[in-house]
């Protein structure tokens, strides 16, 4: 049927457009324009329907294997550490969230787990023996005080101690190399842990003889050669090789138990004696201290060589409390002239300036030693005489140093020309009295 010029069903071509613009032309004849797109997209075809390849059944991700309830609690110890397999932790997790026992189980080693890795260290505090001594000594005065200038030598053994209580075999005989300077120039001694030890323990008992107590080398020959050669007791080295070359076999961990117990009777005796003590002489052999400095001598080495051994197994070990470390270094400036007045007659010094000098306790030349951080303080050094007093009125140089830097500078384990942060004055004396505080060294 057709009429009034409308286009029916029988001329519709498909494209949606019947006569007008975008059909056929007047009449439905002649070409018109081309059929614009349609405004809605038509619906994607299926991919069953585009003849692409299905996916494969195994490329999907695998089901959590069906374990037993034995097997999965079994896991929760390695599903705490993240040690099992992608397949069983799926597997774990899933039970975990049918299981009320398991999950409450898991929750336990996760936080166990949490507790294995502390980022801080685990080790006491090296001053917590000291605050807890202090502590209880406020409450309870002792009966029997250890006198203050033995109270550095009883710390620093104690800290020593506890360093080497669980050394195992390894340890004892990791090797130490013991430095120290003779003259202007360094030197060292390879040994073992054990060997450092023994080395303590045969100087030690140099202020062990001094007390009246068992000298652990009296029945090693060299030592009583030596005695018998000089009339005065062998020196440090001396014993320490003496000590050495008696032993069949190297130290071994078994010198921890007399260098242990001697520590112990040296504090003993000193705290019963009372402090009346503290001017007895002990002989170095070269030297003699009383035994007041003869006790801070003794800390001092025992600090310095708890830090080699530290440093030997690679374990952290700080310095000594302020008022032991201020103590070791005034003992240090007090030795210092003398040591001064050695190495000027062994040509290592510049001259004294002797015209300062009309009578002993007169004020001569003197360096201002400032030492910084722990163990500060300040101290004159006189540069012409140990007889001379230091004096501020006579400064000619001064030197600026870090308590501790200082105190590895006097052991031998720091270069005096590398030691001072700060220095002003004559450049003479600077050296001569930094090159003394390494001369303070010895084995």
């Amino acid at each position: 049927m057709r009429g009034h010029g409308v286009t029916g069903f029988d001329e519709y071509d498909g494209t949606g457009a019947g006569d007008g613009e975008g059909g056929t032309g007047p009449g439905g004849k002649g070409p018109g324009p081309a059929p614009e797109p349609p405004r809605i997209p038509l619906p994607r075809a299926s991919v069953e329907d585009s003849g692409l390849p299905l996916p494969e059944l195994d490329a999907l991700p695998p089901l959590p294997p069906e374990l037993p309830h034995d097997v999965l609690k079994s896991l929760l110890g390695a599903w705490a550490l993240a040690a099992c397999s992608a397949a069983e932790t799926a597997a774990v997790e899933a039970h975990l969230g049918e299981c009320g026992p398991c999950a409450e189980e898991a929750l336990r080693l996760r936080e166990a787990v949490g507790l294995l890795h502390q980022p801080e260290s685990l080790d006491l505090d090296p001053g917590l023996r000291t605050r807890v001594l202090h502590s209880c000594l406020e409450r309870r005065p002792p009966r029997i005080p250890v006198p203050a200038w033995a109270a550095p030598y009883d710390a620093e053994t104690a800290r020593l101690d506890a360093l080497l209580q669980d050394f195992g075999d390894a340890e004892w005989h990791a090797p130490v190399r013991l430095r120290w300077f003779t003259g202007d120039a360094p030197t060292s001694r390879r040994t073992t842990v054990a060997g450092v030890i023994a080395h303590l323990l045969s100087v030690d008992g140099l202020v062990a003889v001094a007390l009246g107590l068992e000298d652990p080398l009296a029945e090693t020959d060299a030592v009583a050669d030596a005695a018998a050669d000089t009339g005065q007791p062998a020196g440090p080295a001396a014993r320490t090789e003496a000590f050495w070359r008696a032993s069949r076999f190297p130290p071994t961990r078994a010198v921890r138990a007399p260098w242990r117990d001697q520590s112990h009777h040296l504090v003993r005796t000193v705290s019963f004696t009372g402090g009346g003590t503290g001017e007895r002489p002990v002989p170095y052999g070269d030297f003699t201290l009383p035994l007041h400095d003869a006790m801070l001598d003794r800390a001092f080495e025992c600090w310095v060589h708890a830090e080699d051994i530290a440093e030997a197994v690679d374990y952290p070990y700080g310095p000594p409390a302020p008022r032991h470390l201020h103590a070791m270094i005034d003992l240090a400036a007090r030795m210092l002239p003398a040591v001064l007045a050695a190495r000027r007659r062994s040509g290592l010094a510049s001259p004294a300036a002797t015209r300062h000098l009309v009578a002993a306790g007169t004020p001569g030349r003197s360096l201002r030693l400032e030492i910084e951080g722990l163990g500060g303080g300040e101290w004159l050094i006189p540069l012409d005489s140990p007889a001379a007093v230091g004096s501020a009125e006579h400064e000619v140089a001064h030197v600026a140093l870090d308590g501790v830097e200082f105190c590895r500078l006097a052991a031998g384990h720091v270069s005096p020309t590398e030691a001072a942060a700060g220095q002003l004055g004559d450049r003479d004396a600077i050296r001569d009295v930094l090159f003394a505080a390494a001369s303070l060294s010895r084995m």
